[in-house]
């Protein structure tokens, strides 16, 4: 991502810089590139139980859709800061998964899921995942006085190439 070489000498970056930045790279996302993302999501969800598998990638491909074109229609103006050095390890993960993937499918997916979740936690402070995203178990990210409750956060914060440890949803301790 270029977003590496635009922050390595920032000591702070407000919302509305970082939201500037990925503009840019959401403006490089077309829809030939959300589709190789779909298929690759496709491919690496081939061993899901069945149910899960099509709502998966049914809410993610939408999402996908939608959450691109949110970040490009943004004009919102952020207030605060970012935590440069929490959004310096992000991208050192992120651009690993890219280095590290099979294919140009796959780069898509982790382009796009970056954007995303980059938007997502560290601009609009919400979830990575949208509300409802269903996990085998028939569990789901809920939304509940002001805080996201995520049945695999615990899980997956063992997972190094997850970006689930930046998300700013919380375990869900019923589970």
């Amino acid at each position: 991502m270029i977003l590496t070489n635009e922050l390595e000498s920032k000591r702070r970056i407000t919302k509305n810089e970082l939201l500037t930045l990925i503009k840019k790279e959401a403006a490089l996302i077309n829809i030939n590139k959300i589709m190789l993302a779909t298929a690759f999501l496709r491919m690496d969800a081939k061993y899901m139980q069945s149910p899960y598998r099509e709502d998966y990638i049914e809410r993610f491909s939408k999402a996908f859709f939608a959450r691109i074109k949110n970040v490009k229609d943004d004009e919102t103006n952020y207030k605060g800061y970012v935590n440069i050095n929490k959004l310096r390890e992000f991208l050192e993960t992120l651009n690993k998964q890219l280095e590290e993937a099979d294919n140009h499918a796959e780069q898509c997916f982790f382009n796009i899921a970056g954007i995303i979740a980059i938007y997502t936690t560290f601009i609009r402070e919400e979830s990575i995942h949208p509300i409802g995203t269903k996990f085998p178990g028939g569990l789901a990210l809920k939304y509940n006085h002001g805080k996201y409750y995520c049945p695999v956060k615990e899980k997956q914060l063992k997972n190094p190439s997850a970006l689930c440890r930046f998300c700013v949803s919380i375990q869900d301790e019923r589970l």
